[in-house]
């Protein structure tokens, strides 16, 4: 009796270290799924932060105008005007107070385009003028058509293949302006319909 008694402690003892083993695999465990997750969020934030600063390399432009655009007769803003900007087509680029460097009537498009450089289809890019399509002739092309672009103002747009998605009769602008997020110096940056743009208060 004192045999079987002594077996069932020992038994009894054995069983709680061997849960509290389990258990302390258990919460290494997690904590092990716990840095996994972390480091991973942090690999998903550098990368975000990466494209974006990638995105942000083609900001300035060499401000030369194509061939054929008509400089405007009498802008809303002429060149020299201080204005601030009220569009997101970049990061650091809402908000931003900026001078007009440059100012067109034509005809302004927002396309969807597939990089030449490989990549996803870039989807409403704002904006195109009529004469940096190639081959534009005089029509005004219509939502859905498809052109090739001359333009060069992102990585890989010039000679792409785009579609139009919208097509409007305005003055647009070129603007040299700070980013809001990085302070650097933003040159030529084309381009920016009047609408997007507010005189400085």
């Amino acid at each position: 009796m004192k045999n079987k008694k002594a077996f069932l402690g020992i038994t009894s003892l054995m069983l709680v270290f061997f849960l509290a083993a389990c258990g302390g695999n258990n919460k290494t465990s997690l904590n092990d799924n716990a840095d996994t997750k972390s480091n991973t969020h942090e690999n998903i934030s550098k990368n975000d932060q990466s494209d974006s600063m990638e995105g942000m390399d083609h900001h300035s432009g060499s401000g030369e105008v194509p061939e054929g655009a008509a400089k405007a007769e009498n802008p809303a803003y002429p060149v020299g005007t201080k204005v601030v900007i009220h569009a997101n087509h970049m990061e650091g680029m809402n908000g931003a107070e900026a001078v007009v460097s440059g100012a067109f009537d034509t005809t302004v498009y927002s396309v969807t385009y597939t990089p030449t450089t490989g990549g996803n289809p870039v989807k409403n890019h704002k904006w195109v003028i009529h004469e940096e399509i190639k081959n534009a002739g005089d029509q005004t092309f219509k939502q859905g058509d498809e052109v090739v672009l001359n333009a060069d103002h992102m990585k890989g747009m010039k000679g792409a293949k785009a579609t139009i998605d919208t097509a409007e009769q305005t003055t647009v602008y070129m603007v040299d302006y700070t980013d809001t997020k990085t302070g650097k110096k933003i040159t030529n940056h084309k381009w920016v319909t009047e609408s997007e743009l507010l005189p400085v208060k």
